[in-house]
């Protein structure tokens, strides 16, 4: 398989990913980090089972944001067998609460929730009289939908979905609710993208970077000092109300990240201003996926290359790998500035050797599962047959230090997970 981004929607394509045949054998956690994570200094955590991600052991699915008073918002196949639909989920306390029926149509999928309970996502929408040929959100190459369908932004209080709205187009997406109720997201306009024309993509209008408070939209700059991009999203919002993303030129539908955007600039926007965040070294197309409120980013690129992070004091540095990964792309930070993030390795044909989700302790990142204490229901191993199991993602850290992510058991069904911290 080619090297898939493993990036915004924490790895969403991943389920897809592991589900193809791979011929190389996993690389065990080196003896050096094996010593290092049982030594004094870093922190371990208990694993909470949060059972299987649809709803039985053979539905896809993944949990994406994790509260700081412990909602836990994704998304979750609710058919009899593997395949549609796709419903916005919620888990508490261990229950998943299925708040995509009612919805707007069939599928659904929750990107954010905050300590309301108020929940962010995507979802289509058949009872408007809109139509489209674009396939916007992905769920008919997904394969929940036949053909394309309207998709459009979010909130939902667990109990009615109501739709946000756009720029003019039919489709858009919300991925971050902060504290205060406002969103960060991407919509789409009218204005024909001539950027599409030749890249496959089935996406035919422009669509923009957003937030959304109350009954408003505003968009947010695609271009900045010294970059001018047609398009762009928006993936997180802090509670100062800073917004982070990427914009760039319109590309194929990335089932990895879930959105049809080729990302070139990571960017911070900041009353109503779009800052380049810059790049490193022999690494291009960014994507800024994640901001505290510190004002303190991460992030990644699209494919080759490490995780990063960036500060206005310091701007962008390179965060490594784990110890014999070739990638790693930083997915989330907290206010005490733990990153974590995914980690892989890739042989030179594209096939998975490892894929681990990461803690950032002591200057490094280090694989989780490292990290766990007490009993652990997945045992991190490779197979032929099943492929990577363990802690395969963290996709973010609340303010407890408290991690979720996808985790793949023995068997190779996919759970959600949360990782506490013990110390």
């Amino acid at each position: 398989m080619k090297s898939l981004a493993l990036n915004s929607i924490c790895v969403t394509g991943l389920l897809a990913a592991l589900a193809m045949p791979v011929q190389s054998v996993a690389q065990k956690p080196s003896v050096t980090q094996e010593q290092e994570s049982a030594s004094t200094g870093f922190t371990h955590y208990t694993v909470k089972d949060l059972g299987f991600v649809g709803a039985n052991f053979n539905q896809p699915g993944q949990p994406f944001e994790i509260s700081n008073n412990g909602w836990v918002a994704g998304g979750a196949g609710v058919g009899s067998d593997y395949g549609p639909p796709e419903h916005a989920v919620l888990w508490r306390e261990g229950s998943m609460i299925d708040i995509g029926d009612p919805g707007l149509g069939d599928n659904s999928i929750a990107f954010g929730v905050n300590e309301l309970g108020l929940a962010v996502g995507e979802a289509e929408d058949t009872a408007t009289d809109l139509s489209t040929t674009e396939d916007f959100c992905g769920f008919e190459f997904m394969g929940y939908t036949s053909s394309p369908t309207p998709c459009v932004p979010f909130i939902s209080n667990g109990g009615k979905m109501v739709a946000l709205k756009t720029l003019g187009g039919v489709n858009g997406a919300a991925f971050w609710i902060n504290s205060w109720g406002l969103i960060a997201g991407y919509a789409e306009n009218s204005i024909a993208d001539s950027t599409c024309a030749g890249t496959g993509s089935a996406q035919i209008y422009q669509f923009k970077p957003v937030a959304w408070f109350g009954s408003r939209i505003l968009p947010l700059p695609t271009a900045g000092k010294d970059f001018n991009d047609p398009d762009g999203v928006a993936l997180a919002v802090n509670d100062l109300g800073q917004v982070v993303g990427s914009t760039g030129t319109c590309a194929s539908f990335n089932p990895s990240a879930l959105f049809n955007l080729q990302p070139v600039h990571a960017v911070l926007w900041e009353n109503g201003i779009a800052r380049d965040l810059g790049s490193l070294p022999d690494e291009s197309n960014y994507v800024a996926q994640n901001i505290n409120n510190r004002g303190e980013v991460v992030g990644g690129p699209e494919y080759a290359g490490q995780a990063f992070s960036w500060t206005a004091e310091s701007g962008m540095q390179g965060l490594g790998t784990v110890e014999g990964d070739n990638y790693s792309f930083g997915i989330g930070i907290n206010d005490e500035g733990e990153i974590i993030g995914v980690s892989a390795n890739f042989s030179a044909e594209g096939a998975i050797n490892t894929i681990r989700g990461f803690v950032r302790q002591n200057g490094k990142l280090v694989d989780i599962n490292t990290l766990i204490v007490g009993r652990n229901p997945f045992p991190q191993s490779f197979s032929s047959n099943v492929g990577p199991t363990g802690l395969v993602t963290a996709c973010h850290i609340n303010a407890s230090g408290e991690i979720d992510g996808i985790a793949v058991d023995p068997d190779g069904f996919t759970h959600a997970y949360v990782a506490i911290p013990v110390n």
